[in-house]
């Protein structure tokens, strides 16, 4: 990591607005990676904008199959996530507001993170940054790199059960979740890591 942050500073040197994207399995860190990073870099110089505020809302997938599937690349809202990197990208506005994830209410909340111009690198972190079905292709165009995390799989369950238990579900229940949704979703990840700029061992 620390050879990655030093060429990141390099790049930053010159003054220009960088979107880096940080990708990975569910349960791989990506939210502690794209904050360790962000303390590693002056202060002021990074925002994080997590892909999770894009959740589709809970009143649009609850009663359909898609809450069953929560997480899965299609309960995200990719045309306005797209909508928002291509604005950072051109970073001609005085301040962008993007949207963030609350697990404690399990909703995408508007507005909740802010981006002014001034900032030259913003760290989107999310699980689909490299995923070949349309549009996804157009948000990877908006990033001028894409890290990929690579966690060994039996820590990334046993992450993701203990999240799921502090959420609100029950050990069999998180156990359940994590193998069998988490999962089918991370297979697709995975399958997509060959096309990242750099991989990263995380543990």
């Amino acid at each position: 990591m620390e050879r990655a942050v030093a060429e990141l500073r390099l790049r930053l040197a010159d003054g220009n607005r960088m979107l880096l994207g940080i990708v990975g399995a569910p349960g791989s860190g990506k939210s502690t990676f794209s904050a360790c990073l962000q303390k590693h870099l002056p202060a002021g110089s990074a925002v994080v904008v997590p892909m999770d505020g894009f959740h589709l809302g809970n009143a649009i997938i609850d009663g359909t199959p898609l809450r069953e599937r929560k997480g899965a690349i299609d309960t995200f809202d990719v045309g306005g996530y797209l909508s928002l990197l291509q604005r950072l990208s051109r970073a001609d506005e005085p301040v962008v507001y993007a949207p963030d994830f609350r697990r404690t209410i399990d909703e995408p909340v508007a507005a909740s993170i802010e981006v002014p111009a001034a900032v030259p690198l913003v760290i989107t972190e999310g699980n689909y940054l490299l995923a070949e079905l349309p549009p996804w292709p157009q948000v990877r165009a908006q990033l001028d790199e894409v890290w990929f995390l690579d966690t060994p799989r039996h820590l990334r369950l046993s992450r993701l059960v203990d999240r799921h238990i502090l959420f609100g579900k029950d050990r069999p229940g998180a156990q359940e979740w994590a193998a069998g949704s988490d999962e089918t979703n991370a297979r697709l990840i995975e399958s997509t890591r060959h096309a990242a700029d750099r991989i990263i061992p995380w543990a």
